[in-house]
């Protein structure tokens, strides 16, 4: 097991994954920790153009802000969970926003798993490889 704040070395098969954050710190941390994983990143920088990319891409898992312009995270996932091919996969909600009520709104609309900003990188890494199971 390594000690170091690196991810792990790359799975086998490189899954897609949308980042979407009005941040774009935030979306170049992101996407630079999960690039050095292996895996392929694109970005949105918000709701609307999530969902835009969501339907002319596939993407094996989704990174999601809840704070964001013209559309918020709750409604990007509740509008993602409708399109073909996005029921089940897995959205993470990388917030500040640490309220119980939160929480079960996101739980509801179909969020995967609720984790607060900053992450821990390499934890960030190890979690969607094991819900992707590419541990």
């Amino acid at each position: 097991m390594s000690t170091s704040s690196e991810p792990a070395p790359a799975p086998a098969r490189a899954s897609r994954i949308l980042v979407v954050d009005d941040s774009s710190a935030s979306r170049e941390v992101l996407c630079a920790t999960l690039t050095r994983a292996g895996f392929q990143t694109c970005e949105a920088t918000e709701g609307s153009e999530g969902l835009w990319r969501a339907r002319t891409q596939n993407f094996e898992a989704i990174l999601t802000d809840i704070h964001m312009p013209t559309m918020d995270g709750l409604e990007f996932i509740r509008q993602l969970r409708r399109l073909p091919g996005y029921s089940k996969v897995p959205v993470f909600v990388l917030t500040s926003d640490v309220s119980r009520a939160r929480f079960v709104e996101g739980r509801e609309v179909g969020a995967t798993a609720w984790l607060v900003k900053p992450p821990n990188l390499v934890s960030l890494v190890a979690v969607i490889r094991d819900a992707l199971g590419s541990a």
